[in-house]
């Protein structure tokens, strides 16, 4: 719908095809980029998964539309589109009133979630005097805007970033973490639109490097990623960063993000380094930042899948482990190269890098490689020789005409189907996050992006 706006913007006529189900996501894009006439042709259902014959049906159906919108003036749309969903408020400051102060909080929860802005759990109510508080920890002004988000291009303030901080349950002491995440996740890398409105399961993970982790209580062990108590930092910095996705940039379900059946992860994902188990340098170190900083970094998996081995401390049988779960086919981001550009930087649509598959790395499987004299770079470069598939195998649910054009010197591979190609483009693919507690289960996360790290300013350091 972007690139549509454009032609349409730029005198060449355009029709977008959207199926019933996506109309109104269509009409939202159209909207946001500045086009909310461009000319829509429906059809009842996706072609993803229709055969040629049926595809064929629905086109053939909606043709009238398509000739009309390509052929006739249209009229400049006047009024903008509504929405199922209307988000929006008159008033800066609300106020919701009760018998008691619990029952103001149930009238301000049930309005909260037929507005939209919430993620479906209960929020902490953003009163003045606790945003303010958020303000002040972040030592900026509350008027500054951070950045503009994706996909409804929302204004980032400073206070609109504290609000969505409070109902999330953060405290004031996160609030530079929030800060650095904040702007982290709007690296053009990372492609914040593309998993915003996805049809997919991405969702971002957090993850913080440093002495900060620390200090504002930041669970790096047993549980980290929740739930419970000990979790309740960095449950809070997840959830904070959903809720600045939903409710400044407009990542709506069923109006903007399309995912299919959707992920518990999608409430938030956040975990801090357990340090001082990790046998190797800090993270942060490993990304070029100083020991004494701490640092924000963020992937956008698709899925996760567990990496179970209490068997071996050999390091070639651990990867074999490892490499099981990095052959899933079944997974979007798995051998994207073969239709795709290749390389770290290459622009590959709305991706501008090769996705790296982020392995949160317990530290039990962390001291068996480091045992056996292995780096991070050794654990890498093995699952890219171990990570293999028949291409055959791999073009089965890929389109075949993106490899033509991305490939051309590949095409042999047609006539011999059983060839083993790798599933990345390089050892660069993988990333390794040491984090948790005991026993041997790590933690495989289908890469989406590129791991994107960005330093934490402390206010007044």
């Amino acid at each position: 719908m972007r690139d549509m706006s454009w032609f349409e913007q730029r005198g060449i006529p355009t029709v977008a095809w959207t199926a019933k189900t996506f109309v109104e996501d269509a009409q939202f894009s159209a909207n946001v980029f500045g086009c909310p006439e461009l000319a829509i042709a429906e059809a009842p259902e996706p072609f993803t998964n229709a055969d040629p014959s049926r595809i064929r049906a629905m086109v053939d159906e909606g043709f009238n539309t398509v000739l009309e919108a390509l052929t006739k003036d249209r009229e400049v749309m006047r009024e903008l589109p509504h929405f199922a969903l209307d988000v929006s408020s008159p008033d800066p400051i609300l106020e919701y009133h009760g018998r008691d102060q619990m029952d103001c909080f149930d009238t301000m929860q049930t309005a909260f979630v037929k507005a939209g802005w919430s993620d479906g759990m209960p929020l902490v109510p953003p009163t003045p005097e606790k945003v303010a508080a958020m303000i002040a920890a972040s030592g900026r002004k509350a008027e500054e805007v951070v950045g503009i988000y994706s996909p409804g291009f929302g204004i980032g303030t400073v206070e609109k970033i504290a609000a969505n901080a409070v109902m999330a349950g953060a405290k004031p002491e996160t609030m530079p973490v929030i800060m650095a995440m904040a702007e982290c996740v709007l690296e053009r890398l990372l492609a914040l639109r593309t998993f915003s409105m996805s049809t997919g399961p991405q969702a971002p993970i957090v993850l913080i490097s440093g002495p900060i982790a620390k200090q504002i209580g930041m669970n790096n062990g047993i549980c980290a990623l929740g739930p419970g108590s000990v979790s309740q930092v960095n449950i809070s910095i997840g959830r904070t960063l959903r809720l600045i996705m939903m409710n400044i940039g407009q990542s709506y379900p069923g109006i903007s993000d399309m995912d299919t059946i959707g992920s518990m992860s999608k409430f938030g994902a956040c975990v801090a380094e357990n340090e001082e188990r990790n046998p190797w340098e800090p993270y942060r170190v490993s990304k070029g930042y100083s020991k004494d900083v701490s640092t924000v970094t963020i992937n956008v998996p698709y899925g996760i899948c567990e990496l179970f081995d209490f068997e071996n401390h050999d390091p070639e049988r651990l990867t074999d482990t490892f490499a099981s779960a990095a052959k899933n086919l079944a997974q979007v981001q798995v051998a994207n190269w073969i239709v795709n550009t290749r390389g770290i930087g290459a622009g590959i649509g709305q991706y501008y890098g090769e996705p790296q598959h982020l392995i949160l790395m317990c530290p039990d499987h962390a001291r068996a490689f480091h045992k056996a004299g292995w780096s991070m770079r050794d654990i890498k470069e093995s699952l890219y020789k171990k990570a293999r598939a028949p291409f055959g195998q791999v073009m089965n649910n890929r389109p075949r005409a993106s490899f033509v054009a991305n490939h051309p010197e590949l095409q042999w591979l047609w006539e011999k189907p059983e060839t083993e190609i790798s599933l990345s483009a390089n050892p660069d693919c993988f990333d390794i996050f040491v984090v948790g507690g005991d026993a041997g289960r790590s933690l495989y996360n289908y890469g989406g992006t590129l791991s994107i790290t960005r330093e934490i300013k402390i206010p007044g350091k």
